[in-house]
């Protein structure tokens, strides 16, 4: 039996090679760099100070490295996020967003204890886009009073409401910054077509801030609007804390904890398709859990898997676990010892990088490629999208999981099937012959053909098969070789077809039932209430029985 939690690094380390070392560390530091303008841009767009960002890159990207279920996987602070922190920010200030990633955290480390890694990297993909889309789109709405430096007083929360203050408020535009932010969002841009070894995001905020600190611009930095910057761990307070909060910030935790299990896991899937190595879903929650309980009891916040920092990571030919703790001690260093450089960063520049992000998040050919698909598909994406903008991920999550669910039954109803036969019946060897080898069906006897899951969303197709009967039979057999698993519904449905057929002395029998659904009827105790007899292991067997009990009659 696999194990549920089982670090890939402590997998790796009694083989590990000394020729990955170099390649470990020198991704590491190149990650390290990706990280550090993100992980302030990120803290600062949730609404919390910059230092919480580098707080959580540094512990979520050390355990998930050290931790975790995947080779290459980089932790820190998503942008997934962003929206999330913010709204639990303004409304129960850095408390609540502490106690929100811890309890995200103890979530995660439930889900990946249950096993539901394993299901979570089966969310339908419409809905992902929808989510992500969502997200982009808010992260871009939020960055643009930063970005043309618009006053900050009585700008409304909600998406609609800020497009409304900027057009309102058009004439106060700060043209500098955002002439500034454009310059930004052209560097990060192009500079990976001439040099893709140092990320673009870097080489515009070193650009842009050496240009306002040496010309003496006027435009807000990360010092003029939070202040000194905190270089240190530092441990929370709980002294309010009382059961109502955790009740009221029950809802925005499990959002983290579903958008954190769904960005990982998405991320670590397309990193196995760049290495050729397999991801361990469960132990990865169960890592993220971990990770997200010790950041803000750290002074950080919640964090997930990054997919732009893992396949840099990639790219720059990290190995093994040890790249991404790497690049949380190359964070660690900057934090504790050039942490005051951060302070001269213009928030026009960071709002350009946040930007940028957006726009990669937005995923637009996706969604533009989904809505010309079915328009269940194209129906689920736009519902989740405007959920996602209008209302807020903490309602568009709870639903998208629901159209999930309905979207995971419909597609196994439409594997499902129940078939009545009356005059023959294909036999099992059939498909190893040419041709079809067919068996008579005896007079007096139906034979119900089921194909895929017997479950609650069959049970109408069961009765819709039953009233078709014109007459009533002596003998029924269900054909159910073909049927990987019963759940309670279905056995209730056969429990009561049963039943109904004994009151018409009609007898039951059952062929080739699978291991599963005998283990399942045995515990139901519909296994002895049909007879051992009456079940039989494939469709000649219980022609055969039907026949004795139709003589015997």
């Amino acid at each position: 039996m696999k194990r549920t939690f089982y670090p890939v690094f402590f997998s790796l380390i009694s083989t590990y090679k000394k020729h990955f070392l170099l390649s470990d560390l020198t991704a590491g530091v190149i990650v390290g760099i990706v990280a550090l303008p993100l992980a302030i841009a990120f803290a600062i767009a949730s609404g919390v100070p910059p230092e919480m960002g580098l707080i959580t890159a540094v512990m979520v990207g050390f355990f998930v490295s050290f931790l975790g279920g995947s080779r290459v996987q980089i932790g820190g602070p998503s942008g997934a996020f962003i929206v999330v922190m913010y709204g639990i920010m303004q409304q129960f200030g850095l408390q609540g967003v502490v106690i929100a990633s811890i309890m995200a955290g103890i979530m995660l480390f439930i889900m990946g204890l249950i096993r539901a890694g394993t299901v979570i990297q089966f969310m339908p993909y419409p809905i992902v886009v929808g989510f992500t889309s969502g997200i982009a789109l808010i992260i871009f709405t939020t960055q643009i009073q930063e970005f043309f430096g618009l006053p900050g007083n009585g700008v409304p929360p909600d998406p609609l409401g800020k497009w409304g203050y900027y057009v309102s408020h058009i004439r106060e535009i700060n043209y500098l910054a955002g002439a500034l932010g454009l310059l930004t969002i052209a560097i990060t841009m192009l500079w990976p077509r001439f040099y893709r070894k140092i990320p673009g995001s870097l080489v515009s905020i070193v650009i842009i801030t050496a240009i306002v600190q040496f010309a003496g611009l006027e435009v807000e930095t990360i010092g003029s609007k939070f202040g000194q910057f905190s270089a240190s761990f530092a441990f929370p307070e709980f002294g309010d804390v009382d059961f109502a909060l955790i009740q009221q910030l029950a809802v925005p935790a499990f959002t983290l904890a579903v958008l954190g299990s769904i960005e990982s896991l998405l991320s670590a899937i397309v990193a196995d398709g760049a290495t050729g190595y397999r991801h361990r879903p469960n132990t990865e929650l169960m890592a993220q859990g971990v990770a997200n309980i010790l950041s803000p009891l750290a002074g950080g916040m919640a964090g997930s898997g990054a997919l732009a920092k893992t396949m840099a990571n990639i790219r720059n030919g990290g190995k093994t676990p040890l790249a991404g703790m790497f690049h949380a001690l190359v964070l660690l260093v900057f934090m504790l010892f050039l942490g005051k450089l951060a302070m001269m960063i213009p928030l026009t520049a960071l709002s350009g990088i946040l930007i940028v992000v957006a726009y990669n998040m937005s995923e637009w050919r996706s969604f533009r490629n989904i809505l010309k698909s079915s328009r269940g598909e194209a129906t689920v994406l736009l519902t989740t999208f405007l959920l996602t903008v209008l209302l807020g991920l903490n309602f568009a999550l709870p639903f998208g999981i629901i159209l999930a669910l309905i979207l995971f039954v419909n597609r196994v109803m439409e594997t499902s099937d129940i078939e009545v036969l009356r005059h023959e019946v294909e036999d099992e060897k059939s498909h190893l012959t040419e041709g079809f080898e067919t068996l008579g069906i005896p007079k007096g006897v139906e034979v119900f053909q089921i194909k895929g899951p017997f479950f609650f969303g069959i049970a109408n197709k069961f009765e819709e098969a039953e009233q078709e009967i014109r007459e009533i039979p002596k003998v029924r057999i269900l054909r159910m070789r073909r049927v990987p698993f019963i759940d309670s519904t279905g056995l209730k449905n056969l429990r009561n077809f049963v039943e109904r057929s004994q009151k018409h002395h009609t007898l039951v029998i059952l062929s080739g039932p699978t291991e599963k659904a005998r283990k399942a009827m045995k515990n139901e105790g519909l296994y002895d209430e049909i007879g051992e007899e009456n079940i039989c292991e494939n469709i000649e067997a219980s022609l055969e029985r039907a026949r004795e009990i139709i003589a015997n009659k």
